[in-house]
């Protein structure tokens, strides 16, 4: 994943993203939606041939940049819970 910082102010960032999947951007835009002080967060897929994603944020209060750096690491937190919640109900034959 490459990641880069269009345009940033106090209470807005936007971001290009490269080589990622746009689901792994929806999940951290739910952990972004579930925060209070988050007017806006959003993921598009800019264009299908380039796989380019773009991803807005908008504050109230705080930095938009570490919003969505404590949502990224909430959500590898909560793919932590899923994957173990995985592997203790299903059974894989090797």
């Amino acid at each position: 994943m490459h990641a880069r910082l269009v345009s940033a102010s106090q209470k807005e960032a936007n971001l290009s993203i490269r080589e990622s999947d746009i689901g792994i951007l929806y999940i951290v835009q739910h952990e972004l939606l579930k925060k209070s002080g988050i007017e806006f967060a959003g993921v598009i897929l800019k264009h299908q041939l380039t796989s380019e994603i773009w991803m807005r944020v908008n504050t109230s209060s705080g930095s938009p940049v570490k919003a969505i750096t404590d949502a990224a690491d909430a959500s590898v937190s909560t793919f932590g819970d899923l994957e173990k919640l995985f592997k203790s109900k299903i059974k894989v034959d090797k």
